[in-house]
């Protein structure tokens, strides 16, 4: 029932703040501004890749301003794109998961959902061309406990068949469980994965703040510009030049939380993805 990771959402405190770098940084574009009564919220808008960006900032009581206050500025939800959201809400509804639908959305609460740190926005699915650096969102990061009972309850929540999920794990970031396809032959999915070491980031993160969303990823044909720009204002990110380990042509490139106003983005270079993503064949030799 899920077609496509279309969007990301920031708690921050300071939208006009948080906003600057994916501008300035990425390419991202004002998209407007509205109000999330179920949230709580404040909401500015940015379009990035064929997608957008969410920036909530609190707006009185509420989630948003609980979350802000427990974990400060973060990667607060996933958004996926659907292209029939009535179908997908009834879905849900049927094995007794409420979404509160408001402005078009559907908002899941991770509770709500049986899994902690689950919280998703579902949105009508819109063609829409790419804006910025990146080409299009395809990945958010569930950090869980369990990640086997995860990827089933994912696969049930939102009618995704398992036979299309690729198992993951890595020795190198410590952690295992699967990509949650979308569609066979799509990037878009979510990662869902058990960090199994306390003694890198992740593994840190994770004994800290438990179940939730850790990172996004997006496909960048750029990557080499937006390493310059980081480095011009000063950003902080991490590079890995991928197996062919040549200078200044990265398969992928990490930007820090501090830089996007309190999440992780990691941008890989088109097709290379596939390299972990089940079809290998498919990673496109550089030019």
């Amino acid at each position: 029932m899920l077609n496509r990771i279309d969007r990301i959402q920031l708690a921050v405190p300071d939208r006009a703040a948080a906003a600057t770098n994916w501008c300035e940084l990425l390419g991202a574009e004002p998209a407007g501004e509205d109000r999330v009564i179920c949230l709580g919220a404040r909401r500015t808008r940015l379009r990035l890749g064929r997608g957008f960006v969410e920036l909530l900032e609190p707006d009185g009581a509420g989630p948003l301003s609980d979350a802000i206050s427990k974990r400060g500025a973060h990667l607060y939800a996933a958004g996926a794109a659907t292209d029939d959201l009535a179908r997908l809400v009834s879905h849900l509804r049927g094995r007794g998961v409420e979404a509160v639908v408001e402005a078009g959305q559907a908002f899941v609460d991770p509770a709500a959902a049986g899994q902690a740190g689950f919280r998703t926005v579902l949105s009508p699915d819109e063609a829409l061309a790419p804006v910025g650096a990146v080409d299009f969102l395809y990945e958010t990061t569930l950090l869980v406990s369990d990640a086997d009972a995860a990827i089933r309850n994912c696969a049930e929540l939102f009618a995704l068949d398992p036979e299309a999920f690729v198992p993951i794990d890595s020795s190198h970031y410590g952690y295992r469980g699967a990509l949650t396809l979308f569609e066979r032959g799509q990037l878009g999915r979510f990662e869902v994965i058990t960090p199994n070491s306390e003694k890198n980031t992740m593994g840190r993160f994770f004994a800290r703040f438990g179940e939730v969303f850790y990172m996004a990823f997006g496909e960048c044909p750029i990557l080499d510009q937006v390493e310059e720009r980081a480095i011009e204002r000063g950003l902080a990110f991490t590079s890995d030049p991928g197996p062919e380990g040549r200078r200044g042509w990265p398969d992928t490139v990490f930007l820090h939380p501090a830089t996007l106003g309190g999440m992780m983005l990691g941008l890989s270079r088109p097709t290379v993805a596939w390299r972990w993503s089940g079809s290998p064949e498919r990673v496109e030799p550089r030019p």
